[in-house]
């Protein structure tokens, strides 16, 4: 399967929060969202970054409170993996479990796409195995 499978059920809709944004405003777009990840964009399809729940967790133990008035830019992870629309997921999945993250963006031509979680890709391999057992079962029958 490939990633745009996933785009295609889900949708391409992407959320991005301003570098200069609050961490504060970052808080209220998650928690409005129900989010667990936002692409840090000055345009809505250039990538400066990424930033998740766990960021936010970190630098409040690391910083304390006032980090809560900090930019976005100040918390937020640069180099963000990235993934197309032609992409495996099976490869992406490996990815995302061997390096620890939940969100990819995905590009296509150098413009913003799309966002893909773990879920989604658990979601995808969920669906594969229960297709496959349909048709096993099928054939079984016949």
């Amino acid at each position: 399967m490939l990633i745009g499978s996933i785009l295609r059920a889900k949708g391409s809709e992407v959320m991005t929060v301003s570098p200069d944004a609050t961490v504060r405003e970052l808080l209220a777009q998650l928690a409005e969202h129900n989010i667990g990840a936002v692409v840090v964009s000055s345009d809505g399809t250039t990538i400066a970054g990424i930033v998740s729940e766990r960021d936010v967790v970190r630098r409040l133990h690391d910083r304390g409170p006032e980090v809560l008035d900090a930019t976005v830019s100040s918390i937020m992870t640069t180099e963000v993996r990235t993934v197309g629309p032609n992409a495996n997921v099976d490869d992406l999945r490996r990815t995302m479990t061997t390096h620890r993250f939940r969100h990819v963006p995905v590009v296509d031509a150098g413009r913003l796409v799309g966002i893909v979680s773990i879920g989604d890709v658990v979601k995808s391999a969920i669906e594969e195995l229960e297709t496959e057992r349909a048709s096993l079962v099928d054939y079984l029958h016949r």
